[in-house]
């Protein structure tokens, strides 16, 4: 057993991704298991791990086939990795990328790894498509029947049971969209229109500037022709975002959540390459940034009082308390912009006396955030947004930044990520460098 009186520090040395893409176009034709071991290979490539056995590798996909019941063994068995390394899935909605980053770096520090790749992959464009429930009960029915007679039977039921299951962009327990759930917490939270244009115009501005200077000439590997996020408009502006109609909360008025500060449906993968010191050393590689830790919370968005999209308020505190830090200690911010509405709310929740005292049991709020220091390399509202591999981009993004800074200013620095869930659900997770 593993001497885990004391933890050990996790190195985020790296990460890759492919392009995202708009669903049903660039990447139309491509699997789950295309586009994550497309990302997987140039992770290889870039950290010359080519046979090497790596302690596991770890993601998921949220939109998934049957056929991808073992999707991280089988990109690991399609990629130059030693087949000798394990993996495995898990799911956590759009937390799942940034969940499987916290289960890794907790097992490094533990010594149980000493090297982990994390990450995730979503095809909107590949979504599955499942039989009915009547007609898969007649199919398996058929698989069971002992006679022919049986058989017929079963046969008679097929023309009243044929029917497809189109997967649905809803919460179960309430038959609402993501977006309809965000749009009535930024009404009850008076989330102004012109506020959300903005943020989704920066980011678009923030992203494009980004991959102008070449920040992302090492985090990024071109995929079926695609060598940036073909969402990114970096001629994206307030005023050409405020022309668009609103698509969520339409029904209760006033609505302010558009299809320009929404993301849209994505296709795409990331991996982020994590690893104890000692393993960081024997390869010859510099860590960018330490995986300090994580925290997940979930709300009662269905009988109570919470916004499906705000469980990351409830996260935060907590993970601030364990480290002893307050929310202004930090020098980046990556907030998850899944709607622009939801990373507003999230900042105006924590700067409420009355959200912390009431909602999160603290003594007074949080209080506010220097926002130059938002998702300052722009985010999911630029890049779009692959459900799994959102928290991949995120964790290689910010280490990359903390590496900058560090370097340009000669002190240490820390990030924190935020990433909203369906379900009711939010993961976080401090890095420093």
């Amino acid at each position: 057993m593993a001497n885990n009186t004391t933890r050990r520090r996790v190195a985020v040395l790296g990460g890759n991704r492919i392009p995202f893409a708009r669903s049903d176009g660039a990447y139309a034709n491509a699997s789950n298991q295309d586009m994550f071991t497309a990302a997987l290979d140039g992770l290889i490539e870039r950290f010359d791990l080519a046979g090497e056995q790596l302690g596991a590798v770890i993601g998921g996909a949220v939109l998934k086939h049957s056929r991808d019941f073992n999707l991280m063994r089988e990109c690991v068995l399609g990629s130059s990795l030693s087949p000798y390394t394990p993996a495995f899935d898990l799911q956590q909605a759009c937390g799942t990328g940034l969940q499987a980053a916290i289960v890794a770096a907790n097992a490094i520090a533990l010594g149980q790894y000493e090297s982990a790749a994390t990450g995730g992959v979503d095809t909107a464009s590949d979504a599955p498509i499942a039989f009915g429930n009547d007609l898969r009960q007649v199919l398996l029915g058929l698989r069971r029947a002992k006679s022919n007679l049986d058989r017929l039977k079963l046969v008679g039921k097929l023309p009243a049971a044929l029917g497809v299951e189109i997967p649905v962009n809803s919460e179960p327990r309430t038959g609402m969209s993501m977006g309809e759930h965000a749009a009535v917490t930024a009404k009850k939270m008076g989330i102004k229109r012109v506020d959300q244009d903005e943020l989704a115009a920066a980011s678009h501005r923030n992203m494009a500037a980004a991959y102008d200077r070449g920040f992302f000439d090492d985090l990024v590997t071109p995929f079926l022709g695609l060598y940036r996020d073909n969402n990114l408009r970096a001629d994206s502006s307030v005023e050409k975002l405020a022309k668009l109609k609103p698509v969520f909360g339409v029904k209760a008025g006033d609505a302010t959540m558009t299809a320009g500060n929404s993301t849209p449906l994505t296709d795409g993968a990331s991996v982020a390459l994590l690893a104890s010191e000692d393993w960081a050393q024997a390869h010859g590689h510099e860590p960018l940034a330490y995986f300090v830790d994580g925290e997940t919370a979930a709300v009662d968005y269905v009988n109570g009082p919470d916004g499906l999209l705000m469980a990351p308020t409830y996260a935060v505190p907590r993970l601030l308390a364990r480290n002893g830090l307050t929310l202004q200690d930090f020098d980046f911010y990556e907030i998850h912009e899944a709607f622009a509405s939801v990373v507003l709310a999230t900042l105006a929740a924590w700067d409420s006396d009355e959200y912390c005292k009431e909602r999160l049991g603290l003594d007074k709020a949080l209080g506010s955030i220097d926002r130059t220091k938002l998702n300052v390399n722009g985010s999911s509202l630029a890049a779009g947004h692959p459900f799994a591999a959102t928290g991949g981009r995120i964790v290689a993004q910010l280490a990359k930044q903390l590496a900058e800074k560090k370097k340009e200013t000669g002190k240490p620095v820390r990030g924190l990520i935020s990433v909203c869930a369906a379900g009711g659900q939010g993961v976080t997770a401090i890095l420093e460098a």
